[in-house]
């Protein structure tokens, strides 16, 4: 899409004489009016839609889908390829679920939060009488966990007890009378990953931070649980897992003895633990086994792009894919077909299944890009560069295809949250329309700290070496400085939760060089963050970023925190929160921008009472973004 054609776009359409509505749950400060042509010229890049592939259903060869076509995300039947969607839930609020195994209704299992608290209740949907069934308590928090293949139990998570603890209950989705506490957690964070065949067991895992984890089994009859030990002396990291067909066994990912988590086979009865894949020198991420064709499949993120591959008969083939990222991996009740969906960076993603054994894959949903053409978007690119002690930095690299040496191009910075997480490319309205309207380019680092290129990687920015991560902000700088088709002069960060803090602290550390901000759910001060979050996570954050209970630890985030660092930030400032955000709490926002507002530097604010950790309506998400193109076209462009 390029600035001609868009204006071709605006010149069909009067432009009116009002400024756009703001949405009425949100509450601004020193924002100034949207331009309704502003909205207009958005319009079509606001309107990307994506299908995700949400279950095969148990009665026909249909899917579930979860997509929007209103404010908020839905649930949708799609009964076959490139078919009708129908959309089968109708909520003010985003919802998720799947649909109950072997049930003849089509009966849905649904979870959903109200105004972004992720509070989650579950729920039954009965289709043929239009009932909703609540399953949890209506309060707590509640994560749905695994379903036995019959359908006649769910377990999953809940803090119900206390508001801490995450305790794992099973009740019968037919019947919420029959909830029952399975396992009663002290401080540890634990949940069920997998049914036994017999549905006797629970595969339960323990997560204690990316880099360590832990796996048992609990015996339903008699509620004692069993440690699975992988290793006596070290410490390792467990991804997904589930029992073998026979239940005897349990397949894995672990990085035991390696820098990344590798496929593995665990015998229940001897301990023996036996390398599936140790070839594959990339994080296996998920894992599906089909107990009747004992296949198992399993999806991998090479360098940020996903391969599957299937297990049959001890045999290993790979299923060709697009480039892109693979998620939500499911077998078809019979085994013979796998369904998932694939994220491109150069379509939406949508919802695909592929026959085992057979090439090519089915794409059941084709999703919009506002009526576009595909074949203007950017591609990124993926570079490196050498950060302040010689550690390489990987980065994915948007070139607008208007810079050039005689026109070096504006450049804005992504960076990513987590602060484990990992930017990969995909397709995203607003990165395109940066791109091909307003002619920026858009680097998006995953500086060190970051998920997917080996546990030491991720170990480099734990505690005290926290600021190491934004060193390599400053590394990026340096690099973008020597390409000649960029402007080293008009450079803006931004970045949401842990990528705010990062945005926040790259702007206190180099005032100079960069001339904007975006803080988005961001976090300003590790030990109001610490002390305020939710107390269910509050341990586990703990572990990545030191515990502010600790002098010396606490001692050094008061040097760190970019409240402390304000009198060095120089940059305009644009601050988005969710008022009922549950991990980074909105106190983060207000008092970063009430500081640097009385430092006298320029701060935009944009707070969503009906949000919380980020902007998951439409309404609210279309303004922030016409909030940030106006914040950049002011203080990046002008």
């Amino acid at each position: 899409m390029t600035s001609l054609f868009l204006g071709l776009v605006v010149a069909a359409i009067p432009a009116a004489a009002q400024d756009a509505a703001v949405p009425p749950q949100i509450e601004t400060e020193d924002v100034p009016p949207i331009p309704e042509e502003l909205t207009r010229t958005l319009a079509r890049y606001d309107s990307f839609r994506s299908a995700g592939f949400a279950g095969w259903s148990p009665v026909d060869n249909g899917i579930l889908i979860r997509t929007r076509f209103g404010n908020a995300s839905q649930l949708h039947r799609v009964y076959r390829t490139g078919g009708r969607r129908e959309q089968i839930t109708f909520f003010r609020e985003p919802v998720s679920g799947r649909f109950l195994p072997e049930a003849e209704d089509d009966s849905v299992l649904i979870s959903m939060s109200a105004g972004g608290s992720e509070q989650n209740q579950i729920y039954l949907l009965d289709r043929d009488d239009d009932v909703l069934t609540l399953l949890t308590d209506g309060e707590s928090r509640n994560l749905m966990g695994p379903v036995t293949e019959d359908g006649s139990l769910l377990a999953y998570t809940s803090n119900r007890r206390n508001g801490r603890d995450t305790d794992i209950y099973t009740v019968d989705p037919r019947d919420p009378d029959t909830t029952k506490l399975v396992f009663e957690t002290d401080g540890e964070y634990w949940y069920a990953t997998d049914w036994s065949p017999d549905q006797s067991r629970l595969l339960i895992s323990r997560y204690v931070s990316i880099n360590e984890g832990y796996l048992a089994v609990l015996d339903l009859e008699t509620g004692e649980s069993r440690d699975l030990p992988l290793d006596d002396e070290q410490t390792y990291a467990i991804g997904d897992a589930e029992f073998s067909p026979d239940g005897k066994a349990v397949y894995l990912s672990t990085d035991l003895d390696s820098e990344f988590l590798r496929l593995a086979r665990l015998d229940l009865e001897t301990g023996e633990l036996s390398w599936l894949a140790d070839d594959i020198e990339w994080d296996v991420e998920d894992i599906e086994v089909h107990r009747e064709t004992r296949r198992v499949a399993f999806t991998v993120n090479e360098n940020g792009v996903s391969r599957l591959y299937v297990l049959d008969a001890g045999e290993r083939s790979e299923v060709p894919l697009l480039p892109g990222i693979l998620r939500g991996l499911e077998f078809s009740p019979d085994g013979s077909q796998l369904g998932f969906t694939l994220y491109r960076p150069d379509a939406p993603g949508d919802a695909y299944t592929t026959y085992i054994g057979q090439p090519g894959l089915l794409r059941w949903t084709f999703s919009e890009t506002g009526g576009l053409d595909a074949d203007e978007f950017v591609s990124p690119v993926q570079i490196q560069f050498p950060s302040f002690d010689g550690q390489i930095i990987p980065a994915y690299y948007y070139q607008p295809k208007t810079a050039s040496a005689d026109e070096p191009a504006p450049v804005l910075i992504l960076i990513h949250g987590g602060p484990e997480s990992q930017y990969r490319p995909y397709l995203s309205g607003i990165t395109q329309y940066y791109c091909n309207v307003m002619g920026l380019a858009v680097i998006a680092p995953n500086v060190r700290g970051s998920e997917g290129y080996g546990k030491s990687y991720l170990k480099l920015d734990n505690g005290p070496l926290r600021e190491n991560s934004v060193r390599d902000i400053g590394a990026l700088l340096d690099w973008i400085d020597d390409q000649p088709e960029l402007d080293a002069s008009r450079i803006a960060v931004s970045g949401g939760s842990y990528g705010g803090y990062m945005v926040l602290s790259s702007l206190a550390h180099y005032p100079e060089r960069i001339r904007a901000g975006i803080d988005i759910v961001g976090i300003a001060n590790f030990i109001t963050f610490l002390e305020n979050t939710s107390a269910y996570r509050r341990d586990l954050r703990r572990v990545e970023y030191g515990d502010e209970r600790d002098p010396e630890m606490r001692a050094h985030f008061e040097k760190i925190n970019p409240t402390a660092l304000v009198d060095q930030i120089d940059s305009a400032l644009l601050v988005a929160h969710g008022v009922n955000d549950p991990r980074v709490p909105f106190s983060e926002a207000e008092q970063i921008a009430e500081k640097v507002r009385e430092a006298g530097k320029p701060v935009w604010t944009v707070y969503a009472a009906n949000e919380g950790h980020g902007f998951r309506k439409k309404d609210n998400a279309d303004y922030l973004r016409a909030v940030q193109v106006m914040f950049l076209q002011k203080f990046l462009l002008d």
